[in-house]
């Protein structure tokens, strides 16, 4: 009988067919790096907005729907000057810049470096201008924004820290606004009633938001300017007369727009001055506004008044983001019926508050005999049927610098909507800046310690048992099969 053996598979056969094997891995690789180095090539030649995405939790590296409207409605052609070392770059401004120039071809972004160009940019401000300040130009119209006012560092009267936001974008397109709009919004400020300056954080705003500030003494003109598009009496500690009332009265009927900031004042009151709202049905409350409900006022100080807000399009923002608005030393206003208007209650306060008579002068808190029950609306609106619009604040400090701080800056956030109510929404404004103060993930040690064995033994020897268990069930494989 005769054994026909199985023929083996010699030592070159199986040599070369590793060899080509290896061969043709290598020509797989070679083809691979090929293709993504020429990917590569691609994508870094694409626009940033492409190439990169947002995921911050502030949205640090976006650009907002106002913005977009705002340059892609350019007819003129914007140059921005970046004025910046050569090295001393910041990345978030040229990922902002970036964004800017890909949005419009009639945005043009120019570096600037001040070693090379030393005197460039006297030509724009006499102040010193630090690395990664900008410059907006277009045509003989330009406005210079500071590294600080794109990197805005705020104190925290709580915590007696600063807190740091990004306000790149709101600056940028406020410049932008600027700098291409011939005919900015005119406010005119009421003088000559012993009224205080402006607030610095409210009179930055209304810069920043490009509104035209004038002043306005209704003693030498005749009526109102025309190109008045709103006016703003703001802490008069004197009443005003007769005429002036008048006047400011056949300016609202005839379709115009007033802004009061007006509460008690020390001296005297503001008779003539409050009949305006008598017009329209709301009446005055004497003496100070104080709230029995601790949930109504911050710190103890119960004529700091929280109000509740009225859902409304001056409010609804506030509203949506939990902001608090302080009322400090406020005037009740009590809401009646009027015929030829619409009054809404913008805020108002708990049943629990009273009005202390004694005003300035009141020496308890308590209710005494006299005062005047609540509840009281401390913020109105009013639309004649004209088309003219009232928004009436009783309280004079509520855009103080202090208060405002204590509300987290939704008291000036609150006059800049009551504003933009009164004139009309325009694109370039409500740009809020963006906070880079860093939320931080507390978790107990006990925690800590399950996770760290995780990630550094058990995944670990997880995959490491994974990949041993393959590559021995690739080499059973190839031994079956030879």
């Amino acid at each position: 009988m005769k054994h026909t053996n199985k023929p083996k598979t010699s030592a070159p056969i199986r040599s070369q067919v590793a060899l080509m094997g290896g061969s043709y891995s290598l020509i797989i690789s070679a083809v691979v790096l090929a293709l993504l180095i020429v990917a590569n090539l691609f994508v870094s030649a694409l626009p940033t907005p492409l190439t990169k995405y947002d995921i911050s939790s502030t949205k640090l590296y976006s650009i907002t729907s106002n913005t977009k409207v705002v340059v892609n409605a350019l007819q003129d052609d914007i140059t921005i000057y970046w004025i910046v070392q050569a090295g001393e770059e910041d990345d978030v401004i040229e990922n902002l810049l970036g964004k800017y120039e890909s949005l419009s071809d009639h945005i043009t972004v120019v570096k600037r470096n001040p070693d090379v160009y030393p005197t460039f940019a006297e030509q724009y401000t006499d102040e010193d201008v630090p690395n990664n300040s900008l410059v907006v130009e277009c045509g003989d119209r330009y406005r210079y924004i500071s590294y600080n006012d794109i990197y805005v560092a705020e104190s925290n009267v709580y915590s007696y820290s600063y807190t740091t936001s990004f306000d790149g974008e709101g600056a940028i397109t406020s410049a932008i606004d600027y700098v291409t709009t011939e005919d900015l919004p005119q406010l005119y400020v009421l003088e000559g009633h012993g009224e205080a300056d402006l607030p610095s954080t409210f009179s930055d705003q209304l810069e920043k938001e490009n509104y035209e500030v004038n002043t306005l003494s209704l003693l030498t003109v005749d009526e109102v300017p025309a190109e008045a598009d709103c006016i703003l009496i703001y802490e008069p500690s004197t009443d005003l007369s007769d005429e002036e009332v008048t006047m400011l009265t056949d300016y609202v009927t005839g379709g115009g727009k007033l802004m009061v900031c007006a509460g008690p004042t020390e001296n005297g009151t503001l008779t003539n001055l409050y009949s305006l709202l008598e017009t329209y049905g709301v009446t005055t409350a004497d003496g100070i506004v104080v709230d029995g409900d601790r949930e109504h006022y911050p710190f103890g100080m119960p004529y700091v008044l929280m109000p509740d807000l009225a859902s409304s399009d001056i409010t609804d923002s506030l509203m949506e983001e939990n902001y608090y608005v302080l009322m400090p030393i406020s005037q009740g206003l009590t809401v009646g019926s009027s015929s030829g208007a619409t009054v809404t209650s913008l805020m108002t306060i708990s049943d629990s508050a009273y009005s202390k008579v004694a005003g300035y002068s009141l020496t308890t808190y308590d209710k005494e005999d006299g005062d005047i029950d609540g509840p009281f609306t401390v913020a109105v609106s009013i639309e004649d049927e004209s088309g003219g619009q009232i928004v009436w604040f009783s309280s004079s400090d509520f855009l103080d610098d202090m208060y405002n701080a204590y509300s987290s800056g939704a008291n000036v956030d609150l006059a800049m909507n009551s504003l933009s109510w009164l004139v009309g929404e325009r694109e370039a404004i409500a740009i809020r800046s963006k906070s880079l103060n860093y939320n931080y993930l507390t978790i107990s040690d006990s925690t800590s310690s399950v996770l760290k064995g995780l990630m550094i033994g058990v995944f670990p020897l997880a995959y490491l048992g994974i990949g041993i268990a393959v590559i021995l069930r690739k080499r059973k494989v190839q031994n079956e099969t030879v």
